[in-house]
């Protein structure tokens, strides 16, 4: 056990850590609630707007010295505990409940937009990395699933500018599609069922999906809400691949793998376990995915505060094609599905 003196020490040193990252973490956390806000007001995606709040702070916040090892720690720490809650939305019941139809769409339509999207951004000129993170965040679940993959790629100098890209590209493709997607069911005669899977196996942030999907009707949302949460559980297996394919990489070169187990994701299975358990009193399940939300909307506004608009742009047009051109390789693979098997 610990001594007396240990002890103290242990607490010395934790004061000042908090008292050294707070003032960013709250800066953080305004920007979240002012985000937050603005979206009642305007109707925007929260994760939209804090990253804009953050950009317009982006020159004061990287000269100041005493916000900034909290904006450091809110974009990195608070953001994995943020996906780690995400693990509260979900049951294990809900996903069996789909039946195998959709669990085999949405599984292959998420396979194949990593693999084929990944490949597009190499043929397109990028890094691998690149093509990688842009392709798990549309296949999966959007601004989460950059941030998600983004902590476990490889670090380089544009690692974090890319990471912002990528979350500015798949929440606007994903509200274009939240208008655009009921439309397109409609057309194609789909039924209730089928334009909930539709809906949720394509679009990218579960918020949109939800907008989408009960624009349509109350059963087309319930299936694109369950649906979706089945590409948001599969964040673990995809988070697990991409660290695992990195770190082989690195060793085959003759490097050190210094690309560290996503030890959140342990966090987001144990939810996930414990939900599915009925374990965790629903009060306090909503205030987890409350808080996962919050923690995900801060972490957005502190990456902000540390990329300029300048070194966007630098991505060029040629991202923002793959993006799109990521969006409707999904949007086809499922469409192909459900052709054949609905």
């Amino acid at each position: 056990m610990a001594s007396e003196a240990e002890r103290e020490t242990r607490l010395r040193q934790l004061l000042t850590f908090g008292r050294k990252v707070l003032p960013g973490v709250l800066l953080a956390v305004a920007l979240a609630a002012a985000a937050k806000a603005l979206q009642a007001g305007l109707g925007w995606p929260s994760m939209l707007l804090a990253l804009g709040l953050g950009m317009l702070l982006v020159r004061a916040s990287a000269k100041d010295r005493l916000t900034q090892p909290g904006v450091e720690f809110a974009s990195k720490k608070i953001l994995r505990f943020g996906v780690a809650l995400l693990g509260a939305r979900i049951t294990l019941e809900e996903i069996v409940s789909l039946g195998l139809t959709p669990i085999l769409v949405t599984v292959a339509a998420v396979v194949g937009t990593i693999l084929i999207g990944s490949w597009l951004g190499k043929r397109l000129g990028f890094a691998k990395s690149f093509g990688t993170l842009t392709a798990g965040a549309t296949a999966i679940c959007g601004a989460s699933a950059a941030l998600a993959l983004s902590s476990v790629l490889p670090k380089h100098k544009n690692h974090e500018r890319d990471t912002i890209f990528a979350v500015i590209g798949v929440t606007t493709l994903s509200t274009v599609a939240m208008i655009t997607y009921p439309f397109l069911t409609a057309g194609l005669g789909f039924d209730d069922r089928a334009a909930g899977l539709l809906i949720g196996g394509t679009i990218h942030d579960v918020a949109q999906v939800v907008g989408a999907g009960y624009a349509v009707s109350s059963e087309a949302g319930d299936v694109a809400t369950f649906s979706k949460l089945l590409r948001v559980a599969l964040l673990v297996p995809a988070v697990l691949a991409v660290a695992w394919v990195y770190r082989m990489e690195l060793r085959a070169e003759g490097g050190k793998a210094q690309l560290p187990l996503p030890g959140f994701l342990f966090g987001f299975v144990a939810l996930v376990a414990l939900n599915s358990a009925d374990l965790i009193p629903e009060p306090l399940r909503l205030v987890l995915v409350e808080l996962s939300g919050w923690c995900l909307v801060a972490a957005v506004a502190a990456l902000g505060m540390k990329t300029s608009v300048t070194a966007l742009r630098q991505v060029g047009g040629r991202a923002i094609a793959l993006l799109v051109a990521q969006t409707l390789l999904i949007l086809g693979i499922v469409l192909a599905l459900l052709m054949v098997l609905v």
